[in-house]
């Protein structure tokens, strides 16, 4: 199967417009694993609306969303959003509660 040469220059040019955010993401200190998930999805999304635009509707949108996300959003709420806490890590819980005082007559 060979593939025609628009189809490979369309490919082609779609990852390199997703590497642009795929930067931003990297900047804020974002996993290269989570980096690279990202770009492939969107890459996919890209390419699926390209090549058939079936569903467009609905793909458009969230290919737009998750194009720009990371060019709003500030680096923190990037990583805050996609950081995972382990439930090990979470800090002890404080006892807050006032002392017992009891009164002697």
């Amino acid at each position: 199967m060979i593939l025609s040469p628009w189809l490979l220059a369309l490919a082609l040019v779609v990852g390199l417009l997703v590497l642009i955010p795929a930067r931003r993401l990297q900047l804020a200190g974002i996993t290269s694993r989570t980096i690279g998930l990202y770009a492939l999805l969107l890459w996919i999304l890209a390419m699926v609306i390209a090549v058939r635009p079936f569903g467009a509707r609905i793909l458009v949108p969230i290919l737009l969303i998750a194009y720009l996300a990371p060019f709003v959003a500030s680096p923190d709420q990037v990583h805050r959003v996609l950081r995972r806490r382990p439930p090990d890590d979470r800090p002890p819980i404080k006892d807050v509660t006032p002392p017992d005082e009891r009164i002697e007559p």
